[in-house]
C-alpha cells in the first residue's frame, strides 16, 4: 500500500511546528534552571555574610561603647572639691595665687568626665568647663577645655599611670602673646581619696618648659 499523497494540512505543520519548538527550548529551559540555582546558591552565601559582617560589627561597636577600667578611674573623682592655686607668668617670679571650686560628674551613661570649675584668676571671675574620656580603642584618655579667658578649645590627649595614680596629657593651647600654639604638659596625681593635684607646663616658641600652674583640690566634706 503506498503512502498517502493527501496534502499536509495546517493542523499537521502546526504539531510539527510544536515538536520542533519543543525541542529548541529544553536547552533554554536547563539554562534557566541552572541559572535560578547559581542565583539562589549566591544569595543564600550574600545572605549569611550579611548577618556575620552585622554581627561582627555590633560586637565591635559595644566593645567600644562600653565602660571599662578607665572610666571607673574617672568616675573616682565625682563629687564637689575647693582649690589653691599658684600660677606663674615667668618662670623665675613669684606666683599668683587664687581660689576656686570644681565639681566632677559622669555624663553620658558614665563613658565622661564633666568638669565645672569657678574661682579668680589675675583679679578676674574664671569660668571653665571640661570634658574627659578614655577611648576604648585607641587606648588613650582624650580631654578638651574652655573658659572664659580665651575663645578657643584646648585638647589634650594622654595615659594613667596606676602604679603612681597620675595622668600625664600632652597637647597645645594658643598663647595670647604670640597668637600661636605652644606646647602644653598637665599632670593629675591623686594624693589621696579626698587630695589630688593638678600641674601644667607650657613651652613657648621652643623654649624649654616650664611650671605655669598649680591647683591643690580637696574633697568638700
Amino acid at each position: 500500500m503506498k503512502p498517502s499523497t493527501y496534502p499536509e494540512t495546517n493542523s499537521h505543520k502546526s504539531r510539527g511546528s510544536v515538536r520542533l519548538l519543543t525541542r529548541r527550548c529544553e536547552p533554554v529551559k536547563s539554562m534557566l534552571f541552572y541559572s535560578s540555582l547559581i542565583m539562589l546558591f549566591f544569595f543564600a552565601l550574600a545572605t549569611k555574610v550579611t548577618a556575620q559582617t552585622e554581627a561582627d560589627m555590633m560586637k565591635a561597636w559595644q566593645e567600644y561603647m562600653t565602660p571599662g577600667d578607665m572610666h571607673k578611674v574617672l568616675a573616682s573623682y565625682e563629687g564637689e572639691w575647693t582649690t589653691e592655686g599658684k600660677m606663674w607668668m615667668d618662670p623665675n617670679g613669684q606666683p599668683m595665687t587664687s581660689t576656686g571650686s570644681a565639681t566632677y560628674r559622669m555624663v553620658l551613661g558614665g563613658r565622661y568626665q564633666e568638669t565645672v570649675f569657678t574661682g579668680d584668676m589675675m583679679g578676674q571671675q574664671f569660668e571653665g568647663k571640661g570634658l574627659m574620656g578614655y577611648d576604648n580603642f585607641k587606648k588613650q584618655f582624650e580631654s578638651t577645655w574652655v573658659d572664659n579667658m580665651g575663645t578657643g578649645t584646648m585638647r589634650t590627649e594622654g595615659t594613667y599611670d596606676p602604679a603612681t595614680k597620675t595622668f600625664t596629657m600632652t597637647g597645645k593651647m594658643v598663647d595670647p602673646m604670640t597668637r600661636k600654639e605652644c606646647a602644653i604638659r598637665e599632670t593629675l596625681k591623686m594624693v589621696d581619696q579626698d587630695t589630688h593635684v593638678m600641674t601644667m607646663y607650657n613651652s613657648i616658641a621652643g623654649a624649654p618648659e616650664f611650671k605655669t600652674m598649680e591647683l591643690t583640690f580637696k574633697r568638700k566634706k
